[in-house]
């Protein structure tokens, strides 16, 4: 659950990871808030179009199991865990 939450975090800050690296890339200092000014939201729409997307691609291609899930329960005082079958 870490991972995939992380996996996340990692695409909406994708853009402005690009940005910054394109602000050095034309000489200019990325920590100066005038080249950042107005572009804020649009970095921040992509961002949420990137996550959107990965989330909507992992569910469309994600393995779905089939068959009914069987909750964990006891036999002959032994937890059995649960699963599908």
């Amino acid at each position: 659950m870490i991972r995939s939450l992380i996996e996340e975090i990692a695409l909406f800050l994708l853009p402005f990871a690009a940005f910054a690296l394109w602000l050095i890339f034309r000489r200019k200092a990325p920590h100066d808030l005038a080249h950042w000014d107005g572009r804020g939201a649009i970095l921040t729409l992509i961002g949420l179009l990137l996550v959107a997307a990965a989330l909507a691609w992992t569910g469309f291609t994600a393995e779905r199991e089939s068959g009914s899930y069987v909750p964990a329960h006891t036999e002959n005082g032994k937890l059995v865990p649960g699963g599908f079958k």
